[in-house]
């Protein structure tokens, strides 16, 4: 009697620590998504508020012809001596009838030598211009300025309508600083894929090809950043 009660106890406490672990881990999964979902809503707001910028009609052209698109909505930039920078963000591809892909996660790091001091957050957006830069980036760790030709971004209203066919680069970049967007230098940033938020945010286990490529994959909530980008795109 004592030894039945005893391995019922035992039963007992390993199915609470069994619940525990359970719920814990489902408590991790919803704060993992939630924070996806937020990042993707995020680069929505970003989208939008580079497109409405008067200044970025170049933005737009280059959208409009592009194979796709990063966006960062906070690059972290800090630095005493040493600095660095780095940010989460988004990855999506643009068929040539204009559908915008399904979003990929992504990570950017970027080190940087010299005397500086501070800290700086700022939004980060990078147009892919060529088949060479999509792949490199889907490819996994490619570093901008070396694997692929990366170009400050192109500001203001009178460039004229061929400069964007003109410019030679595999991305351009735009960052916001200050309040405004302008052209940003990211030579020496090394993209890598979130493969584990990419699961998380899709339920499965999905490689960017299958993503932004192939597209076998699909979610609702992305739909208002499709949107967001199809709207900035140059009529």
């Amino acid at each position: 009697m004592y030894i039945r009660k005893r391995f019922g106890l035992w039963n007992a406490i390993t199915m609470l620590i069994a619940s525990i672990a359970l719920f814990s881990g489902t408590i991790q999964m919803a704060q993992a998504a939630n924070e996806q979902e937020q990042l993707v809503e995020k680069a929505k707001l970003t989208v939008e508020t580079l497109a409405a910028q008067t200044d970025m009609a170049q933005f737009r052209k280059l959208l409009a012809v592009s194979k796709g698109i990063v966006v960062f909505p906070q690059v972290l930039k800090a630095g005493f001596i040493v600095g660095g920078a780095g940010g989460s963000g988004v990855l999506l591809s643009r068929k040539e009838n204009g559908d915008w892909s399904s979003p990929a996660f992504y990570t950017m790091g970027q080190a940087s030598f010299g005397l500086q001091i501070g800290a700086e957050a700022k939004e980060l957006v990078l147009v892919i211009m060529t088949d060479k830069g999509l792949k490199a980036i889907i490819n996994n760790q490619v570093k901008l300025g070396a694997d692929v030709s990366a170009a400050v971004g192109p500001v203001g209203k009178d460039l004229g309508a061929s400069s964007t066919t003109n410019m030679k680069a595999d991305i351009f970049s735009f960052a916001k600083n200050a309040g405004l967007f302008i052209g940003a230098s990211v030579e020496g940033s090394i993209l890598d894929a979130k493969e584990g938020w990419n699961a998380s945010y899709y339920g499965k286990s999905v490689s960017v090809d299958d993503i932004v490529i192939h597209r076998n994959v699909d979610i609702s909530h992305a739909n208002p950043l499709k949107a967001a980008l199809k709207a900035a795109e140059a009529p």
